[in-house]
């Protein structure tokens, strides 16, 4: 009973303590409890939030740099369009001139692509009279006219200056008579077109085949290639009203086929030459001639 009374005596004592030792267990677990979230929280969220702030601080900045970067580099990659220079005349190829080596007479010759419109009865009359009374026609009768006296065709037209006068005259109706038969006549009759169209690109070859076939093709008034009465009738009626003029001993046959052909082969050779008249003028002269 003493024993029992004792430990009854003595459990308050015994209470208190071990209330004191649950409240300093409890303290200590709630403190280490609050510590360990304090930490956990220190430890996790706030770098989440950090790496946040980190991430978005820059795009304030990183927007305005792109766009000032877009300008430098449309203008650094893209060149500056320039403009051709103009054409020249030196750039173009197959413009023919009013003369050749400002002297020749060279009135019908078409540049290279050129368009133009159909030859009308006035263009053509026109066209045949330049060609036969401008200042620079006597240039093929004079050389025909030394061609003619040196072989001594005509004996009845002597030698000198006064057989050379009988030559030249005789060569400027010639070439007359053929200028309005072949020109103006004949290309109004047969509706053909008697300019000489430049080729202007091709071979040496093909260009030459091309200038000396316009004695026997040309172009009709609607463009159409056909073959060229006004040239090879054109010049055998020129031949023929010549000997209404010529001595007597030069009427014959033979005269009248050797005049035709001269004729025709003089403007198959005049065909040739302008269609290389642009190229030399342009080469060898530079275009001194311009568009004279």
């Amino acid at each position: 009973m003493i024993s029992i009374f004792r430990s009854r005596k003595s459990f308050p004592r015994y209470a208190y303590s071990l209330g004191v030792f649950a409240a300093l267990l409890i303290a200590g677990l709630s403190t280490s409890t609050g510590l360990a979230a304090q930490q956990a929280e220190v430890d996790a969220p706030r770098p989440a939030v950090l790496v946040a702030s980190t991430a978005a601080s820059p795009a304030p900045d990183s927007a305005p740099q792109t766009t000032s970067d877009a300008p430098q580099s449309s203008s650094t990659s893209q060149p500056a369009a320039q403009t051709p220079p103009p054409t020249t005349p030196e750039d173009s190829s197959g413009q023919q001139t009013k003369r050749i080596l400002g002297i020749v007479p060279n009135f019908r010759a078409v540049s290279t692509d050129q368009k133009l419109p159909p030859e009308t009865v006035k263009d053509k009359f026109v066209s045949a009279t330049e060609d036969s009374f401008d200042y620079s026609s006597i240039f093929i009768p004079a050389v025909i006219a030394g061609y003619n006296m040196d072989r001594r065709t005509t004996p009845e037209f002597h030698q000198g200056a006064a057989g050379y006068a009988r030559y030249f005259w005789h060569a400027a109706v010639d070439q007359t008579s053929e200028n309005y038969m072949v020109e103006f006549i004949f290309p109004t009759v047969t509706r053909e077109d008697s300019r000489y169209y430049t080729l202007g690109h091709g071979g040496f070859v093909k260009r030459t085949g091309y200038a000396l076939s316009r004695a026997v093709v040309t172009r009709s008034n609607s463009g159409a290639e056909v073959f060229n009465i006004s040239e090879v009738f054109g010049a055998g009626a020129s031949a023929g009203l010549s000997n209404l003029y010529y001595p007597s001993a030069s009427r014959s046959a033979g005269n009248t086929m050797s005049e035709w052909a001269e004729d025709v082969g003089i403007d198959a050779a005049s065909f040739w030459v302008k269609e290389f008249w642009p190229d030399i003028n342009r080469h060898v002269f530079h275009n001194k001639y311009g568009q004279q």
